[in-house]
């Protein structure tokens, strides 16, 4: 029983672990897509730039979020629903 809870305990450690570094990262990709389009589109009128920024980092996001769970099902891994 305690060797179930002390797993459980640190399997949630983890995970919480690895979401933090990962909305680091996430933040950090953040600003960098954000400096690239206004580079590339301009701020002239923020809104748009916004928008298409919002597009690209959605289809990135469903893009890896898919490749992801094809290579997660080939291992035999289990995603939650």
């Amino acid at each position: 029983m305690a060797n179930e809870v002390t797993k459980l305990v640190m399997e949630t450690i983890l995970g919480l672990i690895t979401t933090a570094f990962a909305f680091v990262a996430g933040l950090a990709w953040n600003d960098a897509i954000q400096k690239l389009i206004a580079t590339i589109i301009g701020t002239g009128d923020a809104l748009p730039s916004l928008f298409i920024y919002a597009i690209i980092v959605t289809i990135v996001a469903v893009v890896v979020t898919v490749l992801l769970a094809r290579v997660a099902g080939k291992m035999g891994i289990e995603l939650g629903e």
